[in-house]
């Protein structure tokens, strides 16, 4: 089935946050102080892993093929292994995790044997003290360095390595990932400082744009754009001139990709949402708990994606940066 929506955008991603706790607190995401002490989700607000499977289930029968666990940090919900195992029994879906990569390296292996097929690494920086300043967390870089390189012994990939970009904190880091990663077999990805939330403090002027970070990287290793993999993919990519490999800019602030925008969010407690910047989902926890059957909440799916015409990268100003948006640690990156 091919599910389209207002703007004849093909429903095929499917992005869940398993938890709304994370062990970092990055500046662009939760920001110590207002995240030191807050209200999370009790255990019995999030969904079970067998309710997630449910869904994911009905989600594959309307033509969803990506899905991707996100949190907040996905490997701080306990037992994520049994969730990983319970999806991978679709072997339609591809099934990958973003983490942060701050967990003993077992955790890989554990994750491979679950079934996991892909998994994104989050690395701002490969200086520790820049790294320490945009996650203020006292994690080394090295952890992460051993993560990505367990993951390419094991198979685990190809590694896809997010790097957040926020003037005047870390865009002197772009050229040494760069080096670090050209000619390797992982794709670095920088990725504009997003107002996703309201509790990042965005402004316009943090933004390092896709064209300054080309420019950059261009002035000592010149690049090529190439064409997506396939429509709806997020990062523009670009291949170095010397045939060295590629990387990626996920640029939604300056040029938005709302146009082929195939992606719907599942919430940790239950709510779907129609896009990354929105202010509100809708609750499908309650249909789930509430005796539904597949028939019914296919059809609640089907009708909220047709209703569809979300394209707020498209039409951002500054009145709607301004307005409350969900938290990206509540929805997932």
């Amino acid at each position: 089935m091919k599910l389209k929506d207002k703007k004849n955008r093909v429903l095929r991603d499917l992005r869940i946050s398993v938890t709304d706790r994370c062990n970092y607190r990055c500046i662009y995401c939760m920001p110590r102080e207002v995240y030191q002490k807050y209200d999370y989700l009790k255990h019995s607000e999030l969904l079970t892993f067998e309710e997630i499977g449910r869904i994911v289930n009905i989600f594959s029968e309307l033509g969803v093929r990506k899905v991707r666990l996100t949190g907040g940090e996905p490997l701080v919900r306990k037992d994520i292994e049994q969730l990983i195992s319970l999806l991978a029994q679709n072997p339609e879906l591809d099934l990958s995790m973003t983490t942060n990569g701050s967990f003993p390296t077992t955790r890989v292996h554990s994750l491979k044997d679950a079934g996991l097929k892909r998994l994104t690494l989050s690395l701002d920086s490969l200086d520790e003290v820049v790294y320490k300043k945009m996650n203020d967390v006292d994690q080394s870089v090295e952890n992460a360095m051993r993560w990505i390189n367990e993951c390419e012994k094991v198979g685990l990939g190809p590694i896809k390595i997010n790097t957040v970009i926020k003037r005047g904190v870390n865009e002197e880091s772009i050229l040494p990932l760069v080096e670090r990663f050209k000619g390797t077999p992982y794709i670095l990805r920088f990725i504009e400082f997003m107002d996703v939330g309201t509790t990042n403090s965005w402004k316009m002027d943090d933004v390092v744009t896709e064209k300054e970070i080309i420019a950059t990287i261009n002035s000592k290793y010149p690049l090529q754009p190439i064409a997506p993999n396939y429509s709806g993919e997020v990062a523009r990519r670009y291949e170095f001139a010397d045939g060295s490999g590629e990387l990626g800019v996920i640029a939604s602030v300056t040029q938005a990709f709302c146009g082929a925008c195939s992606r719907m969010r599942l919430s940790a407690h239950g709510s779907l949402y129609l896009c990354l910047f929105a202010n509100k989902g809708t609750d499908l926890r309650s249909m789930i708990r509430g005796g539904a059957s597949d028939e019914e909440i296919s059809l609640f799916i089907q009708n909220l994606w047709t209703g569809r015409s979300n394209r707020y990268s498209e039409e951002r100003s500054e009145a709607k940066t301004n307005t409350d948006k969900v938290e990206m640690s509540f929805i997932g990156g």
